[in-house]
């Protein structure tokens, strides 16, 4: 067996201002490949994930989901103490995270050319909705505006329907969550070469129109979008769609390569189908022969032949569906279902090394290691600095 080496981040420090989903989730990816990330709270409601949910008292499973291996502190940084308890910070941390509004870090006293002045490699990536310019920098925003303004909302749902809204926060994950990550570590390669940081502007609206490649596509080729739920990956072909089965359970149909629609349509005993695979009057057949019998029939049938026709799982049977199973990617501790990474490192073996840090917990341990005494320690807790 290979030897266990440190997490491939292991090293990176990480001062972690965010909340609720988008920046949490950043920082999650990176501590779980083994960047210590100092998830640092207000005092009082601190991160609002904490009770969404949940019953008084205890964190809810969101908040733990997306929270763990992360330590806990908490500072009133609308203190000047406070301020300069997180400069102390900075000094030997690689990157700062944050998603307020864009101009509340400098109003803080804490904007990325006072971070910079203190330690010249920090990297300061700030996540938001549009961006730290434009005209819409300080608007309000979540997942659903994101997605309407990037014209990505407009294209999901079915031909005739209204939009709909998903259950997956594409702009939230996407941009906030991935694009932030991608911006962080390539800042701190260069930071590792140059010696000098850079600030990372992360719009979850500008990720996600600048991952719209089908709609750009379908504009350069005939100059308009199609309409929702026509377009060649949204259900305009026979070939690439999913059908609702005799149990109101679906099937879905990616048999995109001639060789694979050949062999959906031996198995579905359409051998006169192979020639009609771009034909649009082939979707009502085709729901027709899949409404006939119930999905698990259908599953059955497709499960050893290998042309990209598979069952639509819910998510209780996701969680249950042996290849998930296999690649170790459903966690269950204390009482807690939550996923693995979605990356798997030779010679890492992942764990979860703390759960998610209850507020300030571990405020002692950060500033001691920060050059704090504990008389200083105590006399900053006396005086709300620390929450």
């Amino acid at each position: 067996m290979s030897d266990i080496r440190p997490g491939p981040l292991s090293g990176l420090r990480i001062l972690d201002l965010t909340r609720l989903l988008p920046g949490p989730v950043a920082t999650l990816h990176l501590a779980d490949l083994g960047a210590e990330v100092i998830k640092i709270e207000d005092p009082g409601l601190g991160d609002y994930a904490r009770t969404l949910g949940t019953g008084q008292g205890e964190d809810s499973a969101y908040f733990r989901m997306i929270n763990r291996n992360k330590q806990g502190l908490v500072l009133d940084l609308k203190q000047p103490e406070a301020v300069t308890v997180f400069l102390r910070l900075v000094e030997t941390a690689d990157v700062v995270v944050e998603s307020f509004r864009p101009g509340v870090m400098d109003k803080l006293g804490i904007g990325y050319d006072r971070l910079a002045a203190v330690n010249p490699k920090i990297t300061c990536c700030s996540i938001s909705g549009y961006g730290q310019d434009g005209p819409y920098k300080d608007l309000a925003g979540h997942d659903i505006n994101y997605l309407g303004y990037a014209g990505v909302l407009d294209q999901i749902g079915l031909e005739g329907s209204a939009p709909a809204i998903p259950n997956f926060q594409i702009a939230d994950l996407l941009g906030g969550a991935m694009t932030a990550v991608m911006g962080i570590l390539a800042a701190v390669f260069d930071a590792q070469r140059s010696g000098k940081g850079r600030q990372v502007d992360v719009s979850m609206t500008d990720s996600v129109l600048a991952h719209t490649y089908f709609a750009m596509l379908r504009l350069n080729d005939v100059g308009r979008s199609a309409p929702r739920g026509t377009d060649f990956l949204s259900g305009g072909l026979p070939c690439y769609a999913t059908y609702r089965c005799a149990d109101d359970r679906y099937m879905a149909v990616g048999a995109l390569e001639s060789k694979f629609w050949a062999l959906c349509c031996a198995t579905l005993g359409q051998p006169a189908w192979v020639g009609r695979q771009w034909d649009p009057v082939l979707r009502d057949e085709m729901a027709a022969l899949f409404a006939s019998a119930p999905r698990d029939v259908w599953a059955e049938r497709f499960a050893t032949v290998d042309c990209c026709v598979t069952p639509v799982l819910s998510p209780e049977e996701a969680l249950e569906n042996p290849h998930l199973n296999a690649r170790g990617m459903v966690l269950r501790e204390g009482g807690l279902t939550q996923f693995a990474p979605p990356l798997k490192f030779s010679e890492f073996p992942f764990a979860i090394r703390q759960p998610a840090p209850r507020p300030g917990e571990h405020a002692e341990q950060i500033l001691r290691a920060a050059g704090y005494a504990d008389d200083a320690i105590a006399q900053l807790r006396a005086t709300g600095v620390l929450g």
